[in-house]
């Protein structure tokens, strides 16, 4: 009898789509059903997993969630968030259960006394720890990120360019100390040989269309707001390159086995977000201001620079940045 296993991971984006090697080695060399616990915002991105049989929207309603859970008979919980929220989920479960580690006191290292402690593994291996108590295995296939047909951009008709012949530009994160501004973004595109189409979220509408009018370019549009996360991917399925910061979309992007650009601000790889391909070779470049010894100056973010001066970001070099993601291209 086929085991019925929890994964619980609440949030964002990018740490989600890193689950999805544990959520396929789990189906595929276990034979599981696998139940996956997010926040309904998310859950999209996961209805189309084939390895993930059922999406549990999470709810304030805390015992109707539980009785829930329980009805499922799990065999085991798979941790992949670690909050307080997981562990009373878990005490009410009374299943076998792991967790990852998050290595948070080894991050406050590295960001309030500069002490690197952090191990050289991505976050992957480390979800992939969580799991490896059931037997299971990393099987070097990547990330899983599936479009379904009804959410492709037919790119040519929306947006005027060839698929294959445009860059992705991806112009925000959720925090602004991991960005471009706007004005190096539009420096950017004037740079670029190619076409742009450039990607975001509500939030980054108004940068867009500052873009879009301070571009020397003529072939740049906005998708930013107009597009959910699935119809997002399907522009950078199509896309010959990518130029990312920190964010959830290069993490989608890293799932299409796109070769793309990613500007680090007041993070770092170190922390083991970078691109995650398996074992296939794709080209990614990275650019960092390694010599700056505030960063990293958050594990997540800020709203603006905490120093005030923002070297991490306005020191970038551009021209070498569009050179770079042109080289991609080719």
């Amino acid at each position: 009898m086929s085991k019925r296993i929890l994964v619980i991971r609440f949030s964002s984006i990018g740490d989600i789509v890193l689950t999805t090697p544990v959520v396929r080695a789990l189906h595929q060399q276990l034979g599981a059903e696998v139940h996956f616990l997010t926040k309904e915002a998310f859950a999209p991105m996961l209805r189309c997993n084939p390895h993930v049989s059922r999406v549990i929207s999470l709810t304030d309603d805390f015992k109707a969630l539980i009785d829930d859970l329980k009805a499922q008979g799990y065999d085991h919980v798979i941790d992949l968030h670690h909050n307080i929220r997981t562990k009373r989920i878990k005490a009410a479960l009374h299943k076998p259960s792991t967790s990852f580690h998050k290595l948070n006191f080894e991050k406050w290292l590295l960001v309030n006394f500069g002490i690197n402690r952090l191990p050289d593994i991505h976050i992957v291996d480390r979800y992939m720890a969580a799991a490896s108590s059931l037997g299971v295995l990393k099987d070097g296939l990547g990330l899983d990120f599936v479009i379904p047909p009804e959410k492709e951009i037919n790119v040519a008709a929306t947006y005027g360019f060839q698929s294959g012949n445009y860059i992705a530009v991806i112009i925000g994160a959720a925090h602004q100390t991991k960005c471009l501004t706007a004005d190096q973004i539009a420096e950017l595109c004037s740079q670029l040989d190619k076409p742009v189409i450039l990607l975001g979220g509500k939030g980054e509408i108004d940068k867009a269309e500052f873009i879009v009018a301070n571009t020397s370019s003529q072939a740049v549009r906005s998708a930013c707001g107009q597009l959910d996360i699935l119809q997002s991917a399907s522009v950078l399925r199509q896309a010959g390159s990518v130029i990312a910061h920190d964010t959830g979309l290069m993490h989608i992007a890293a799932a299409l086995k796109k070769q793309q650009v990613v500007i680090w601000g007041n993070t770092i790889p170190q922390f083991g977000m970078y691109p995650y391909y398996g074992d296939e070779v794709v080209s990614w470049i990275s650019f960092e201001q390694k010599g700056l010894r505030c960063r990293p100056c958050s594990k997540i973010g800020f709203s603006k620079c905490p120093k005030g001066h923002f070297k991490c970001i306005l020191d970038q070099d551009i021209h070498h940045i569009a050179q770079s993601a042109m080289m991609l291209g080719v």
